[in-house]
């Protein structure tokens, strides 16, 4: 039988990140010492609260369909966030619950980007971002960044970027895969291009809550009215509360574009799970008690990876501000990503993500959400990997 592929799926790169991890999975699983670098997600539980919720409404029986953009509980728990927190008002009524930050994404593209249209990404990116654009039938426009520039773009970049087909610029602060964050003069500047421009921003806000070294964040859609209007937040529970598994995220948009989200997710997914919804709203409305606990961790172990890849030979590492990513540059090692990933997974069993993976072909990435033991030991192995290399 010869299956033809529809080219929407043919262009599609797959995810090098569960790739990778699968990989380190599958090897563990086999009885290798794998130490894995690669997901993006909290090696701590979820908050007890938030489990205990989930657990009553399925022993309550809260287990059939909800409405497809989530329960009115959940999207006005999402609304009060944002007001308590970051200063904005939304109607529940512009408020998705979506199956997962990453669904949330797709759903803003799909929803506002179209064949001829143009996406502007800066780079190094989040990998699933040019693919969803590629799904929509529209053509990303990657601007490069370097750890000179602690991988941020300047506004003249954007504004030379921009023409009569731009239709939505992404900006992901704090960043994954560099934990770069844009301070809020940087990010209302370029705010106040798209603005001129007439061009959307998504903003991918989902690590707002890890930050380092007094760090802020600041939403682009809180400087002003029209920043508001030219604004979709993208965000989730995935990162701030470790429920990566629960698949619960949530936008909010302009209500235009918040209906056409509707419409397109009651015709794919439908509801994101009911149960999870109660988790959500214990989530945001409960205990925030373990955050701190869990930043004075990330922080340590991010400060003491930082200060060891500085020190291997052909390595160098700007510091994050933010997530729980770094992202070292290797090109001194003489070895482009993928070959020094897959070098490094066969001869020291460490598994990293290659940067090619995020439009950055002299980096890697490094998760720092594992254990300090594993992350002692893994970079050992790195150190003794890159001291093995000739360059």
């Amino acid at each position: 039988m010869n299956y033809k592929i529809s080219q929407r799926a043919a262009v599609l790169s797959p995810s090098l990140t569960l790739a990778i991890d699968s990989k380190a999975k599958q090897m563990k699983a086999e009885g290798q010492d794998v130490v894995g670098f690669g997901a993006g997600e909290p090696d701590f539980d979820t908050p007890q609260h938030i489990k205990d919720a989930a657990i009553k409404a399925i022993n309550e029986g809260f287990t059939k369909y909800t409405p497809a953009s989530g329960i009115p509980e959940l999207r006005q728990a999402v609304a009060d966030k944002f007001k308590r927190e970051n200063g904005l008002t939304y109607k529940p009524s512009q408020v998705i619950i979506s199956c997962g930050g990453k669904h949330s994404c797709y759903n803003v593209i799909l929803a506002t980007c179209q064949e001829g249209d143009e996406v502007i990404i800066p780079a190094p990116y989040w990998l699933s971002y040019p693919e969803m654009v590629k799904l929509a039938s529209a053509r990303p426009v990657i601007i490069e960044t370097s750890d000179r520039t602690e991988f941020k773009i300047t506004p003249d970049q954007l504004r030379a970027a921009i023409t009569p087909r731009t239709r939505l610029f992404i900006l992901n602060s704090p960043s994954n895969p560099t934990g770069s964050i844009y301070t809020p003069e940087e990010i209302k500047a370029l705010g106040d291009i798209c603005v001129e421009k007439g061009v959307l921003i998504m903003s991918d806000e989902i690590y707002e809550h890890l930050l380092y070294d007094g760090a802020v964040h600041k939403s682009v859609a809180s400087f002003s009215a029209a920043h508001f209007e030219h604004t979709i937040i993208v965000h989730g529970f995935a990162k701030a509360w470790s429920m990566t598994g629960w698949r619960l995220g949530f936008c909010a948009a302009p209500e235009p574009i918040a209906k056409a989200i509707d419409a397109i997710q009651s015709h794919s997914t439908s509801n994101p799970t009911s149960f999870a919804q109660k988790g959500g709203v214990a989530a945001l409305n409960g205990s925030q008690d373990h955050l701190p606990k869990w930043l004075a961790e990330f922080s340590k172990r991010r400060a003491y990876a930082f200060e060891r890849l500085n020190g291997m030979p052909g390595v160098s590492c700007v510091n994050a501000k933010g997530a729980f990513y770094l992202f070292p540059n290797i090109a001194g090692t003489g070895l482009k990503s993928t070959e020094f990933c897959a070098k490094l997974l066969e001869q020291e069993k460490v598994a990293a993500v290659p940067g090619i993976a995020f439009g950055a072909d002299d980096y890697i990435r490094l998760s720092y959400a594992t254990s300090m033991a594993n992350i002692e030991k893994g970079l050992d192995r790195i150190a003794k990997f890159c001291a093995s290399l000739k360059r």
